[in-house]
Order: structure tokens, then C-alpha cells, then sequence
């Protein structure tokens, strides 16, 4: 696509989605946060990260209040921090990955946003997080196993986002182009559907 054509599709993507925002959703290692920088740089928006946001609001790093207060307190603020960016400006918002299996968050979202699921297959994702350390979920003697218990049982539940995109080995902006591309056909037939009730 030239730019004169990525220009104009990016316009049109824009005044589509209005106000609302971009959720990514995805288990950790589907490329979240790199996907969504640079998909806030070609939409020209902001970008949020949920965990960043998190830390920042609590002065704790994820895996520090993960071992201070536990999931179920970790999963509440969450639900605080991704609806308070959800309900507020036009932004491409990266979530982590347990943030959408909330059923009052996914309310929200669906509520208020556009949302995209980066599907990545179990290679994909371990080859990723083994890069770092910093993910609670994965202290375990078989961290494999722990993601292929998460992907059962998380897959189900984000398949229920608006628009899924394969998340793979390719270069972030053509993933970007490929959410792009999704938006504009998934409101275009939103549209149409409308146009005939």
C-alpha cells in the first residue's frame, strides 16, 4: 500500500471508531505492547500500557504486588486501571493477558472499545517470555506447561473479542497494517448490518 492509500485508510479507520479506544488483548508474549506502539503511531494516537499504568499508580513493579497482595487483589486493580483507560480518551491500550478474563472488564470493553485479540500459538509465546523474567505466572517448575494450561483456558474467553489477528513472526508494522485492515472491514459490515435493520 503506498502512503497516499495508508493515509487515507488510516482517516477513514479514525472517524469509524470515533471516540473509542483500541484494546489489545492476548496472553503474555503475543506482542501486546510492540504491536500497540506501533499501531498507536500509525493511527497518530496515544498508547497505553495497562501494567505500566498499574505500576505506576501503585509504585510496585507487577511481580512485586503479584507476591505482596496476591492475584485476586493484583486482578482488582487492574479492573480499576483498564476501565478508567477504557472510559477515557481515544488510545491504543495494551492489557495484560489475565485483564480481559474479567467478566466486568470484558463488559467494559465490549461497552466502550474496539477489541483485538493477538492469537499466538505456544512456540510463539515461549519463545518470547523465555527473553524475560519478569512474568508471576510463569515461576514454575514447567512454565510450558503453565502456558499451555493458560492458553485452554484463556483462548475460549478472548475469541469473544471483537477482531482477531495471528500474532507471529513478522515485523510489528505489518501486524499493525493487518489490525488496521481488520478494523476498517469489521466496521464497514457493522455498518451494513445497521444500514438493514
Amino acid at each position: 500500500m503506498d502512503a497516499k492509500a495508508m493515509t487515507d485508510q488510516v482517516e477513514r479507520v479514525r472517524a469509524r471508531i470515533g471516540k473509542r479506544p483500541i484494546v489489545l488483548v492476548g496472553l503474555m508474549g503475543a506482542g501486546k505492547t510492540s504491536v500497540g506502539r506501533r499501531l498507536a503511531q500509525l493511527l497518530d494516537m496515544p498508547f497505553a500500557d495497562s501494567d505500566h499504568e498499574i505500576e505506576s499508580v501503585s509504585r510496585m513493579s507487577v511481580p512485586e504486588l503479584f507476591e505482596a497482595y496476591g492475584e485476586t487483589e493484583f486482578r482488582a486493580l487492574e479492573q480499576r486501571v483498564v476501565t478508567r483507560l477504557v472510559t477515557g480518551s481515544p488510545a491504543v491500550i495494551a492489557t495484560g493477558g489475565g485483564a480481559y478474563m474479567n467478566a466486568d472488564t470484558r463488559a467494559v470493553i465490549r461497552a466502550h472499545a474496539v477489541s483485538v485479540w493477538l492469537n499466538a500459538d505456544l512456540d510463539t509465546l515461549m519463545e518470547r517470555v523465555s527473553r524475560r523474567s519478569n512474568r508471576p505466572l510463569l515461576k514454575a517448575a514447567d512454565p510450558r506447561a503453565v502456558m499451555r494450561k493458560l492458553i485452554a483456558d484463556r483462548y475460549p474467553i478472548y475469541a469473544e473479542a471483537d477482531i482477531a489477528i495471528v500474532s507471529r513472526d513478522a515485523r510489528h508494522a505489518v501486524i499493525a497494517g493487518e489490525i488496521i485492515d481488520a478494523i476498517e472491514q469489521t466496521i464497514l459490515a457493522e455498518n451494513e448490518k445497521d444500514e438493514i435493520h
